[in-house]
Formats: C-alpha cells, structure tokens, sequence
C-alpha cells in the first residue's frame, strides 16, 4: 500500500519545488554575503529540510481526517491569535507583536500557519452545504466572510497587513467555487469599496505608515527616502541586473545594502539584478508549472473537498507570487507578503511544504473509494 500510494505522488510538481527550494538557498547565501545576516541560507536550509519531512509525513494522513477537524483547529488558531496581542506572551519586533516567544531562540508566528487552517475549515463548511438544493445565500455568504473575517482583524491588529491580506484568496476562492452570483458579487464589490473608501478617509482602517505603503507605489519619487525608498531600490536592482545579470555576488544594491532585506520581501529583485530578465522568467515558469499541476490536481480530486482544498492553496500560492512580484517591479504597494519557497522564513516554508503536502495526500487518494 505504501508504495501504490508513492507511485501516485506527485513526483513532478516535487521536482518544481525542489527547484525553486534549490535557487532560494543559493540567492539567500549571495543576499546576505555582505550583511550581518550572513550564513541565514544554512538555516534556510533546516527550514526546507523540516518542510519536506513534515510534506512527506502529512500526505500519509487521510485528509478527510483533517477536515474533521477543521473547526477545532479554527477555535485553536484564534486562541493563539488573541495570546499573540497579549504582552506577557506576544513577542514585539519592530513595532509589530506577531510571535509567540518558545524559548531557546526559537518564535512561532500562529498567523501564517492559519492560513492552512482556513483553506480545511472553508473547504469542509463549503462541502457541508454542497448536499443543500439551493445557490448560495446571502447568509451562506455571511458565514464565509465571518470565517475569515475574525483572524483578518486579529492579524491586522498585531499589525500585520502583509498576512492579514494573504487570508482574502481564501475567502474569494471559496465564494467562487462555492457558487456564489453575479449579482451577489456586484453587491460586495460595491460595498467593498465603500467600507474601504470610508475606512480611508476616516484615517482607522489602515495606520499611517500603512497608508504611506500603499500610496508610495504610484510615485515613488514623492519621498525618496522615506516611504517610496523600498520601492525605488527595487526598481534599480531589476533594473541594473539586464538581461543577464550581474551575477552572483556582485550587485551592487544587493550587495552594497541599499536593497532593504534582499533575502525575505526583496528576494525576487535580489535575483534579478544578479540573474537577469532570463533568471526572472525561469523563476517565474516555475511558479507556473507548479500552479499548473495544482490545479490539474485539483481537477482529478476524488471528491469536493479535495478540489476544494487544493484550489484554497494554489489560490493562496498565486495570490503570493503575484503581490511579490508586482511589489519588487512598483505594480503593487509594498505589503511584507513573501515570495513562497524563496524569501527566508521557517513559518512561511513550513505551511508551504504542508499545504503541498495535502494536496500530495489528495492526489494519492484519488483511486480510493
């Protein structure tokens, strides 16, 4: 049994992983070469190995299992984001209270690993109400938005906008694959922007700094060195890398510490500028040869929630790899999302690996009755 299951991984989509996991250790290793972080590759390196065993282990898992405990797993996520804005447990960096302090060195972020706990806990409420004769109601609607919408405040709270955002394909997803109308969407499009509107002018919705972010990307130049710096750099690193680059270690953002944590939220204009336009489309196949198989894998699922939950995580993954890439090329505000398998990070490769993980565990079962 255990090698027919194996015979159905995923083999392919592994190799894209692997790939892109492969280029992430080598650009943060050039990233950090000159900074006081140098040598954050090796540990880069644990989090990928800590990620495929925890991939490899979680595809042996029923997912159906999973979903049985989706709610619980919901109650729990909210419990440890409500400990996070606590001061005696959250821990405060940078003026932003998102970890929870383990000990030894070692931080858990509950943030990013809800984002695997929405795509089970949207994924069975969707399946749930597959069995009812009737569209998607107003009500069904609400339920969604309430799914989502609690760790969105509590995360925007911390604050944390970046992560708080990363939630919304979630939602979105589930509202397409779960039926929802033209109509109904119209309406919450209007509304939308509305509330956003409102929010914005009021000045409560977003903090200043926040606001500073997203206007920066529309003109850069308006403040060089304040909110519109990050972009600026960006720019001049893609831009500077050609159409072969400058190569390894020899960029002169990159290296010269003007690119602002080249190995985390910059990690994709890191790359260019030392790789080129040719090493940004090779990245960029590979995030769409990997969005492809996820949704070819969602399209041979056994059943709903397997679709379900594959679509929740590839809708996840585009939705990262886009704002990333459109934040490192001034097309997007600069929002903190990183670029999944290439910006340093334990929590972020971890859920990643998982997510991958579950959809492998899908995928293996798509035979079984």
């Amino acid at each position: 049994m255990f090698r027919s299951r194996f015979r159905d991984f995923d083999w392919t989509l592994l190799g894209f992983v692997a790939a892109l996991s492969i280029i992430s250790v080598f650009e943060i290793r050039s990233a950090t070469a000159m900074t006081k972080f140098h040598g954050f590759q090796t540990k880069q390196i644990l989090f990928l190995s800590i990620g495929t065993v925890a991939m490899f282990g979680i595809s042996m898992l029923d997912y159906h299992k999973l979903l049985d405990i989706a709610y619980w797993a919901y109650g729990i996520s909210i419990t440890a984001l409500v400990a996070v804005l606590v001061p005696h447990i959250g821990t405060k960096v940078l003026g932003a209270r998102r970890w929870i302090n383990l000990g030894g060195g070692a931080h858990f972020q509950p943030s990013e690993w809800v984002k695997l706990v929405l795509i089970l806990t949207m994924a069975r409420f969707l399946w749930e109400r597959s069995g009812e004769d009737h569209e998607m109601t107003w009500r069904d609607i609400g339920k969604c938005f309430a799914l989502i919408g609690v760790p969105m405040l509590l995360v925007l709270k911390e604050p944390d906008l970046g992560t708080c955002l990363t939630y919304s394909p979630v939602l979105l997803a589930g509202l397409f694959l779960g039926g929802i109308r033209l109509k109904q969407a119209s309406i919450l499009i209007l509304g939308f922007l509305l509330v956003v509107g409102v929010g914005w002018k009021s000045g409560k919705l977003l903090k200043p700094y926040q606001k500073a972010r997203l206007t920066a990307f529309v003109n850069p130049d308006n403040d060089p060195k304040g909110s519109g710096y990050q972009i600026r750099q960006s720019l001049i690193a893609v831009g500077s890398g050609g159409l072969w680059g400058t190569g390894a270690n020899k960029g002169s953002q990159t290296q010269g510490d003007f690119l602002p944590i080249p190995y985390t939220d910059f990690i994709f204009a890191a790359f260019c500028e030392e790789h080129g336009f040719i090493g940004a489309v090779i990245i960029l196949l590979l995030y769409f040869m990997i969005l492809v198989r996820l949704v070819q894998n969602a399209q041979m699922a056994a059943d709903p929630p397997g679709t379900l939950v594959t679509m929740g995580v590839m809708a996840v993954t585009l939705f990262q790899v886009a704002v990333n890439v459109g934040m490192c090329l001034g097309l997007m505000p600069v929002t903190g999302i990183p670029l999944p398998l290439m910006s340093y990070g334990g929590s972020s490769v971890i859920f990643t690996f998982l997510a991958l993980g579950i959809v492998m565990n899908i995928r293996m079962r798509r035979f079984v009755n």
